[in-house]
């Protein structure tokens, strides 16, 4: 393959899928990152003590609210999960009881933060 057409496609896959390449931005929890592949489960999951759906889902072209993030427990039980690229708190009352299918971590959150469910995966940073 000539050169010129090597770097065509390295420029491609960069601009178009960054995470190829940093494969921490697939699970930096931020809004709408790793939605689509995990969207038919998604909208199963229902918020502790309300029953509302978790999932806003994605309507022409907007994403939804869950995705995949990191996240780890402290000392005193607390998770911690990125959202929009932040270490966060999350509060106990949106984590649910069970485990993603992936085993992974998933977060639930508004475009401005607020959370509605939370999965705690195996805890990692």
């Amino acid at each position: 393959m000539p050169r010129y057409a090597l770097v065509g496609v390295v420029s491609v896959c960069v601009t178009f899928n960054p995470a190829i390449f940093h494969p921490a931005l697939a699970q930096d929890g931020h809004h709408g990152q790793g939605h689509v592949e995990n969207h038919d489960w998604y909208q199963e999951l229902k918020q502790p003590g309300t029953g509302l759906s978790c999932c806003n889902g994605t309507l022409n072209g907007v994403e939804g609210d869950c995705r995949p993030t990191r996240a780890y427990v402290n000392d005193d039980g607390q998770w911690y999960a990125l959202l929009n690229g932040r270490w966060v708190p999350v509060p106990p009352r949106v984590v649910l009881q069970q485990l993603a299918p992936d085993g992974s971590s998933h977060i639930c959150a508004s475009k401005s933060g607020m959370i509605y469910c939370f999965l705690g995966g195996s805890p990692k940073i």
